[in-house]
């Protein structure tokens, strides 16, 4: 939104929003971020509870005259983004910003928060506990309103029922094993795997959501449960089946527990290096077949939202040169192309319960990110993006392609770092010869990126000359991602601690120069995250003021 359209938004806001979902705040530069955290978690809930797509926090208008007064909070713009991952990383499940805007306004600078709401029958916790809103004032999310947004998925969410027949030695003990490390590495800047590995199975089992006051759920049979238990979920079948077709012929099937199978298929696929090299280029670029995380997102996805009452399993078909992953049940909520710039935020779920605890267990987050990873690694692959095909209505079949379609674009994705995402989707939808709009074809021209005349469009040859020069090619052409994170890690063995400022100073100039400051700082702070997820590196600082270590050095 530009200026204008920002101060049309505060208008609006201030004449006509309740105010357990909007709240205007003075707000100076050192406001509290464990206040905003226990806001963000109040009016996710709030905003959940009036059915309406979001809530507001605005910094920089008096909440009693309502009149703008400007705020210095977080000036930088660096500092400010960097609030969307402190918020991902301390709220249940975990959830974010979808916005934060600036207003330049008369008098002064007004910062508006763009905070979703709760998806149906997920309340949302900022460090553990729940909060709301009682008129303008904070308070802790009453048992009423928790149970109002839990129960709107009671009625229909077959993931949440308890198995009365089901005790705690129906669930698999290396599936719980693996259930509390994969808690640890999401939680890792609050609970050490110590701590968690204390803590009783049934206390670990309610605090990941996998089982309700002790009582084991059908999300817990799916993704814990020993093999033998699968009879408690009878007639519905817990399967997942892995099938091999061409000129070999080959299947295998997949029961529970849910969460190290998912693992075990992905490893039936045969996945070979694939070699494509680029025009002027004496080695070639190699990239695995499939990605193992796209491969799981796409596969977890799959469990998430399967309709289990249909009983059906969940198929995925190799073929020689892709991937088909299908589920039952028609798309839930909108349709996959809503989701590919990863800015939607699903509001309700098929298996609410069940998606909550795979959100707990680091298998999926709830926010609809999933189809946007799997796009975005998919182009960072130079290979073409998935394809969706809903057309029975019944079931969703997700296409991941595991080979170069058009050599044109994979050459345009690897020599234009500056390609943006619907850019690559428009060239995808070109060398798979389908339509595009008016405006977009004369978007890609205009881009120098395609060549001909509709119909007969397709992908340009030429496009290594939108560069000037080939030193303006290495400036902006990005590296992968373990470059990045091998510069940190050296730089941490080096040096043993860094902040974030000195990650930045160390990362900023090597980042891609088709990135803006903005975008740096959001892959800098992504790929910090990643780490900790995956316990290479700890903060032994605070959130404001991190001081990033070695992860085998915390013992120490």
């Amino acid at each position: 939104m530009n200026n204008n359209d920002l101060q049309r938004l505060l208008d609006r806001l201030i004449t006509e929003w309740e105010n357990e979902v909007v709240e205007f705040k003075h707000a100076g530069n050192d406001y509290d971020t464990d206040r905003i955290g226990r806001y963000f978690s109040a009016m996710c809930n709030e905003a959940n509870l009036r059915d309406i797509e979001g809530a507001w926090l605005v910094f920089g208008v008096d909440n009693k005259t309502r009149k703008v007064v400007g705020s210095d909070y977080r000036d930088d713009k660096e500092r400010l983004q960097s609030l969307k991952m402190q918020m991902a990383e301390n709220t249940e499940p975990s959830v974010t910003m979808r916005n934060i805007h600036v207003l330049h306004h008369a008098d002064g600078r007004v910062v508006l928060f763009e905070i979703p709401s709760a998806p149906q029958g997920l309340p949302i916790a900022w460090k553990g506990h729940y909060y709301a809103r009682s008129g303008e004032s904070l308070t802790s999310l009453g048992l009423d309103k928790l149970d109002q947004i839990r129960a709107q998925s009671q009625e229909t969410d077959w993931s949440i029922k308890i198995v009365t027949d089901a005790r705690i030695d129906h669930l698999d003990p290396v599936a719980i094993g693996k259930a509390r490390e994969s808690y640890a590495r999401k939680y890792s800047n609050r609970f050490s795997l110590d701590e968690i590995q204390s803590w009783s199975d049934i206390a670990f089992l309610d605090r990941s959501r996998l089982t309700i006051e002790g009582k084991i759920t059908r999300a817990a049979l799916l993704l814990l449960g020993k093999p033998e238990s699968a009879f408690l979920l009878s007639p519905h079948p817990a399967q997942m089946t892995w099938k091999l077709e061409g000129a070999e012929r080959a299947y295998e099937h997949f029961g529970l527990p849910f969460l190290l199978n998912s693992t075990a298929l992905y490893q039936k696929i045969r996945n070979v290096q694939i070699r494509i090299l680029p025009d002027n280029q004496l080695f070639p670029v190699e990239v695995s077949k499939y990605e193992q995380k796209i491969v799981l997102e796409a596969l977890h996805n799959c469990i998430a939202h399967q309709d289990y009452t249909k009983n059906g399993r969940i198929i995925v078909t190799e073929y020689l040169d892709m991937l088909v992953f299908e589920n039952e049940g028609s798309f839930y909520e909108g349709k996959p192309a809503d989701y590919i710039s990863g800015e939607k935020t699903p509001r309700r779920y098929r298996n609410a319960f069940l998606a909550q605890a795979m959100t707990e267990l680091n298998m999926i987050d709830t926010m609809g990110y999933g189809i946007h990873e799997i796009h975005t690694r998919q182009a960072k692959r130079y290979f073409p993006l998935p394809d969706f095909d809903l057309q029975n209505g019944n079931s969703v079949k997700m296409t991941l392609h595991g080979k170069v379609v058009d050599p044109a674009y994979s050459k345009a994705l690897m020599e234009r770092a500056d390609l943006t995402l619907p850019d690559i989707i428009a060239l995808d939808h070109i060398q798979k010869k389908r339509s595009l709009p008016y405006d977009v074809v004369k978007r890609l021209r205009k881009k120098g990126l395609i060549e001909g005349r509709k119909p007969n469009l397709h992908i340009s040859d030429k496009i290594a000359k939108a560069t000037d020069s080939k030193a303006d090619y290495i400036k902006t052409r990005s590296q992968d991602d373990t470059f990045y994170a091998k510069l940190v890690l050296d730089y941490l063995e080096k040096f043993k601690k860094a902040s974030r400022k000195d990650i930045n100073i160390l990362l900023f100039d090597k980042l891609s120069n088709a990135l803006d400051d903005e975008q740096k700082t959001n892959k800098i702070g992504a790929l910090l995250t990643k780490l900790r997820r995956n316990g290479k590196i700890w903060n032994a600082g605070s959130r404001t003021k991190p001081e990033w270590r070695i992860a085998e050095r915390k013992a120490e």
